[in-house]
């Protein structure tokens, strides 16, 4: 892909009609490119198309017409969770057309240096907790990309004194070719999204795009605690900055004594940094984060990590560190009744997200689980059904793969719920009124689906809210 300025008089096609889309078509437009938006969505279902055409920006709905992409067209810039298999695609790829996600587009017009965080699980909590620490140490971040705002509406706004902090997926990574953060991290990897990559190599290779263009430098932040990560580093070419939960390193943060070690000697461990001379500062002992949970220890070493590669404080790190309450649908605390406590985890769109949030607690937990269905069977969860699961509660999709590993699991409570023909709110209600029933005091309420959200709600913050709603509407009724 050439600069976005040099597409002034020429072809772009945009397809997708999302946030990321709008914001893409509405900048090559003010830019004097030819832009077409097309969305395989009915007309009725993109209310964005009224505004982009009052602009004069070409808008094309309910189809992928053949003659969308030719010769003419100059770029084609994708939503990100539009598969590559799709007929333009593949026919700009026949023709030699660049096609690029908005993360390409946006690199190139931002003017602040960008860290990019990506990973299968931890994403939206290390980048929240990381803008809060640039921003405590006066760096003035923009947080954006998969977290919330559209990429390029928020690169537009940077300066050089700023610090992009982006969250971003596999889809949007796949899409690049020229973009280089300043600061890459990789938090780890899973099993997850083959539905869209087709195999594991294709999901870890589009992880992996994000230290592609980096150079000596350039600081790429990795868990030395995943085999990926740690292959990864042996390939990068910029200045490796490692973190671990089982290891001390020579260089990079750490906890000491390691979580295993730590549990079964019962001493309470502390988050280290050690710098490039040798020498350890301590930053806090892991009983004082703000948020609870091992996952979150890992979550704090990464942000900080990428704090102190921007120039953060070690004191102003340790600050955030303790006190960031997490974010909403992560590990988020809702309410109490009768000694039961309620969670709503929706983020936690895959099983190791699941299980790394039932191993946060301590007390007995019944769980509310399920959702679209990409081909797993959960067996995965096998283990933390037997050791930390009392009730279950399923619904979506994997409703009755999910049941089938409780019962193998030896829980007698197991209840499925079917989609209400009255609205998902009733449904959740059905599921969160079951999940009480099956707890006593001391208990908790558990919304961790471990499967995206799209068969039955448009997002997992919908799912959240709709779970959080059916909680206060459970407690008001008491």
């Amino acid at each position: 892909m050439e600069h976005p300025s040099a597409y002034r008089g020429r072809r772009v096609v945009v397809l997708g009609l999302a946030r990321s889309g709008v914001a893409v078509a509405k900048w090559f437009h003010d830019a004097g490119a030819l832009v077409t938006v097309n969305d395989k969505k009915e007309r009725d279902r993109c209310p964005e198309a009224d505004e982009l055409e009052a602009l004069g920006i070409s808008v094309v709905c309910g189809e992928h017409p053949p003659e969308l992409v030719n010769e003419d067209v100059a770029l084609v810039v994708k939503n990100p969770g539009i598969p590559y298999s799709i007929e333009p695609i593949r026919r700009a790829a026949e023709l030699g057309i660049d096609t690029v996600t908005e993360v390409e587009v946006a690199y190139f017009l931002c003017k602040a240096p960008m860290i990019g965080i990506t990973g299968s699980n931890g994403k939206t909590t290390t980048t929240t907790w990381t803008g809060l620490m640039l921003e405590a140490g006066g760096l003035k971040p923009i947080v954006a990309g998969n977290i919330g705002r559209a990429l390029t509406e928020a690169a537009l706004e940077a300066e050089p004194d700023n610090r992009m902090v982006v969250e971003l997926s596999s889809f949007q990574l796949k899409g690049t070719k020229q973009f280089r953060p300043a600061v890459a991290c990789l938090l780890n990897i899973y099993e997850t999204h083959l539905d869209y990559h087709g195999t594991m190599e294709d999901y870890v290779v589009s992880k992996q795009k994000l230290f592609a263009n980096q150079t000596e430098s350039d600081v790429a932040v990795l868990n030395w605690d995943d085999s990926v990560c740690r292959m990864t580093a042996a390939n990068v070419r910029s200045k490796v900055l490692a973190f671990s939960t089982k290891e001390t390193l020579d260089y990079g943060l750490y906890v000491q004594p390691p979580l295993t070690e730590a549990k079964a000697s019962g001493v309470t461990p502390v988050i280290v940094y050690r710098d490039e001379a040798g020498i350890e500062h301590e930053l806090l002992p892991t009983s004082e984060l703000g948020i609870p949970g091992s996952h979150n220890i890992e979550n704090a070493l990464a942000a900080s990590a990428m704090a102190i590669a921007s120039g953060v404080a070690l004191e102003v790190i340790a600050r955030v560190l303790r006190e960031f309450r997490g974010v909403e649908h992560r590990l988020e605390f809702v309410a109490g009744m009768n000694d039961v406590q309620f969670y709503n985890d929706s983020k936690a769109t895959n099983p190791a997200a699941t299980t790394k949030t039932i191993e946060s607690f301590q007390q007995p937990i019944v769980l509310i689980a399920g959702g679209l269905d990409r081909g797993s069977d959960y067996m995965e969860l096998l283990p933390v059904f037997e050791s930390r699961i009392k009730g279950l509660v399923a619904f979506g999709e994997t409703k009755e793969k999910i049941a089938r590993v409780a019962r193998l699991a030896g829980m007698s409570g197991v209840k499925t719920v079917d989609t209400a023909a009255n609205g998902l709110q009733i449904t959740v209600n059905e599921a969160v009124e079951a999940a009480y029933a099956m707890a006593e005091p001391g208990d908790v309420v558990l919304l961790s689906p471990a499967c995206a959200s799209w068969d039955m709600f448009p997002s997992y913050e919908e799912r959240g809210r709709m779970f959080k709603q059916s909680v206060h509407n459970l407690v008001k009724g008491e």
